[in-house]
């Protein structure tokens, strides 16, 4: 089991509670480097509930992977990494527009 999947199965009450606060954390996860990485900005609504929806059965599967391998920790690496890569893009178009 990974670190943080192994914190939270050992300290929750239950391992029914544990399983879906990893379940949730995934998808939590799953949705930001979604969002951050992948996302349209201009999709109807409906299409963005149906890639939710399709991303929340995704995410069974991939909670029963974080059991064994590192699926949080690799998740959380991946928003840490577009979160830098969406302020550093934002930063140098703010400049391009303050210097024309």
């Amino acid at each position: 089991m990974s670190q943080i999947t192994r914190f939270i199965y050992e300290n929750m009450p239950s391992d029914k509670a544990a399983g879906w606060v990893v379940f949730i954390l995934v998808f939590l996860l799953c949705a930001l480097v979604f969002k951050l990485g992948f996302a349209k900005n201009d999709l109807p609504l409906i299409k963005n509930i149906i890639i939710y929806i399709f991303l929340f059965v995704g995410c069974i599967v991939l909670t029963f992977l974080a059991l064994f391998l590192p699926m949080i920790e690799g998740l959380i690496v991946a928003a840490l990494i577009l979160i830098i890569y969406k302020t550093r893009l934002w930063r140098e178009k703010r400049e391009e527009r303050s210097a024309s």
